[in-house]
């Protein structure tokens, strides 16, 4: 029992961390976002509602300037207010937008946010249990090795969620009328939206998969759909 206390503790603290920083991403959503209201934006929002049977999707602005969107553990859906000024400034379209909104509406309905606290507990004993392993074998860079094979993990889990979203996301727009095309332009313009430096690291390194693997992915979908 006691050689598994660590693993435990490194579990429990996993569960720890996550309601907490959940807590605090809360707060500061509430205290920093407002219910958006575009008339653009609602009419695509209503045709993605009736094609699920809901009254309608809700969807805030998070007033801060890098460019994204996120669904939160309690079911929002928010776009950055940096994304907003790419709209505003016609830099990305309201079809555009609705593909984000469609693809973070993915997470919420795979349930992807609560499998993250079971991902980030389970990751939390493995780096535990890894260090401990490694760190008798490999003296002074066991717990590096531990931690490396972890955050590649988390990476991984992460980026097969990306892509359940993503094809939940393009059945919706595909079943909404408004198509995948906004889908795949939307990840063509990414790298230049975010003037983000992914596209020279190692696919594997990174926690979303890359825009052209993603527009492939989608590509397939949609001429399965159309066969």
């Amino acid at each position: 029992m006691l050689k598994l206390t660590p693993i435990l503790l490194a579990i429990l603290y996993g569960v720890v961390a996550w309601h907490f920083s959940s807590w605090r991403l809360k707060k500061e959503l509430d205290e920093k976002s407002t219910e958006l209201a575009d008339p653009r934006i609602s009419a695509l929002t209503k045709r993605m509602a009736q094609a699920l049977d809901l009254p309608r999707i809700r969807v805030h602005v998070y007033e801060i300037e890098p460019v994204n969107g996120m669904a939160v553990p309690d079911g929002r859906i928010f776009l950055t207010r940096g994304f907003l000024n790419k709209y505003n400034a016609g830099e990305v379209t309201a079809e555009e937008l609705a593909s984000v909104i469609s693809h973070e509406l993915g997470h919420v309905a795979l349930d992807h946010t609560r499998r993250r606290l079971i991902d980030f507990s389970g990751q939390n004993a493995m780096r535990t249990a890894l260090g401990m392993v490694l760190s008798r074998i490999l003296p002074g860079v066991g717990g590096w090795i531990a931690g490396l094979l972890t955050s590649l993990l988390a990476a991984r889990l992460s980026r097969s969620d990306e892509y359940e979203a993503d094809a939940y996301a393009a059945a919706l727009l595909t079943k909404s009328g408004i198509g995948v095309a906004p889908q795949i332009r939307l990840f063509e313009k990414l790298g230049a939206l975010t003037a983000s430096n992914h596209g020279r690291a190692p696919a594997w390194l990174l926690s979303h998969p890359k825009p052209e693997e993603r527009i492939a992915a989608i590509r397939q979908l949609s001429d399965g759909w159309n066969a």
